[in-house]
């Protein structure tokens, strides 16, 4: 026990150390760690009819524990939105094709990953957009396709579910895949309208296009 609190205590000396953040130490203020930003090449964008909605920092905090010593750990993501904008017969004209690439800090602390990103299946990361995304509903999976983004082979997966538009609920299909790089994971999202035809091809084409660090 005696030596598994000092490997501990070791560890985190190292880490606030090679931080610079003897606050961290003492408890006056959190350890930060933040993404390089990612997005899609911005010809990707272009070719498939799609306008940068710019970057936003999204940050989440969690408390980390060892050696006895509860400190405060905040992991700062970026988060890139590309709309479309698309005419819906009845429905009229809005931005309904949406794709987005968040990169997210795979912080590791003393054995214990940090950002509970890394375990999860598309799948599980689509229920965590569903329980995000404001009346995003059925989502049931319909196919899986591989293609390679960043130089990693990965798995995207199609969903279908509704969402609402205009108090009317629209067929969706929803893509969702995710890769590691470097020191962040790096996630694609896709959204739009069953009814268009080839949009898929384009969300696939915007997320073989990922840049990291963008």
């Amino acid at each position: 026990m005696r030596r598994k609190r000092l490997v501990a205590v070791l560890m985190l000396s190292v880490l606030v150390v090679s931080s610079g953040c003897i606050g961290f130490l003492t408890g006056s203020e959190a350890l930060t760690f933040e993404a390089d930003p990612a997005a899609t090449a911005e010809s990707a964008a272009s070719s498939a009819g799609y306008e940068s909605n710019g970057t936003r920092t999204q940050v989440v905090e969690r408390e980390f524990s060892a050696a006895g010593q509860t400190r405060t750990v905040e992991a700062a993501s970026k988060v890139t939105t590309y709309e479309k904008t698309i005419d819906i017969p009845l429905l009229g004209s809005a931005k309904l094709g949406v794709c987005t690439v968040v990169s997210s800090p795979a912080v590791e602390i003393a054995g214990e990953t940090f950002n509970p990103i890394g375990d999860y299946s598309n799948d599980r990361l689509v229920r965590f957009i569903a329980s995000s995304y404001d009346g995003l509903d059925g989502v049931e999976q319909v196919s899986q396709r591989q293609i390679t983004v960043l130089g990693t082979e990965t798995t995207v997966t199609k969903y279908s579910a509704t969402a609402p538009f205009q108090g009317e609920d629209v067929d969706v299909f929803v893509h969702v895949t995710k890769v590691r790089d470097g020191e962040d994971f790096v996630v694609a999202l896709g959204i739009y309208p069953q009814r268009l035809d080839g949009e898929e091809e384009n969300i696939i084409s915007m997320t073989r296009a990922a840049e990291h660090p963008a």
